[in-house]
């Protein structure tokens, strides 16, 4: 299995980072894809990766913390980029969010700029959303990044999906599945071709159904895949192997 989004560089996983990766390595977790956030966290987050084999990393400016933006980052980013092209898997995570007080206008420009990176770089990219597919979709469509990339923590509609899909994008599937009241998302990720999903869990974020107000974790990604295998009529293994299948090739990983 890889965990294609999980935060491992957050502060509360700083005490007990190196019993989870263990634990992962115990659970045929091979990989753990970490997304950057902020200019500022790129640094440590590169150094960590760069500290186990399991690890993984992207870059990228997250709609949540533009309140710390300043235009030079996105000029570091391109630094970084062509620095570390030869371990770096994507760009992201980035996105647009119409749920945050941060200008959208703000919002647009430098998920734009990030594509226009990721086109220049030949990466694919990480996208976050939030009540924004209609904005994401028409960005994507005027700027479509060629290496295409994963719409993290998907929980549109099925037409949403296959735009995403049309579009060279795989979709992530994370803990929300675990709970029944998700039936709308449950029932999207049992109709769509298994070559268009990854596995993820958003770790420290996104808690599985039982585990509310726990810090999450990558420990649970089999939690999820065994989550998944009951929605699909493939076999128990045809779904893990799809799985890791698509998240090994979108990352280029090897």
């Amino acid at each position: 299995m890889i965990d294609s989004h999980c935060h491992l560089n957050f502060p509360c996983f700083a005490e007990d980072l190196a019993v989870i990766l263990s634990q992962c390595q115990a659970n045929n977790i091979r990989r753990i894809v970490i997304p950057g956030t902020q200019a500022a966290s790129w640094p440590t987050l590169i150094s960590l990766s760069q500290s186990s084999p399991l690890l993984e990393f992207s870059l990228g400016l997250h709609p949540y913390f533009l309140e710390e933006y300043a235009e030079d980052d996105l000029a570091l980013l391109d630094q970084l980029l062509t620095r570390h092209r030869q371990c770096v898997v994507a760009v992201g995570e980035i996105g647009l969010d119409n749920t945050l007080n941060t200008s959208f206008a703000l919002q647009e420009h430098v998920f734009v700029q990030q594509l226009l990176l990721a086109q220049k770089h030949q990466l694919p990219v990480i996208i976050h959303h939030r009540r924004s597919h209609n904005q994401l979709i028409r960005a994507l469509k005027a700027h479509l990044p060629s290496k295409g990339g994963i719409i993290h923590g998907f929980s549109g509609s099925l037409y949403e999906a296959q735009t995403y899909l049309n579009m060279g994008f795989k979709l992530g599937v994370g803990g929300t599945i675990t709970y029944s009241r998700a039936s709308k998302t449950r029932k999207v990720f049992s109709q769509l071709p298994l070559s268009s999903l990854v596995l993820e869990t958003d770790a420290p974020d996104m808690p599985l159904k039982g585990k509310q107000g726990q810090r999450n974790s990558p420990v649970y990604l089999p939690l999820i895949l065994s989550a998944l295998q009951q929605l699909r009529n493939e076999s128990d293994e045809e779904v893990a192997q799809a799985c890791e299948k698509n998240t090994w090739d979108i990352f280029d990983l090897n």
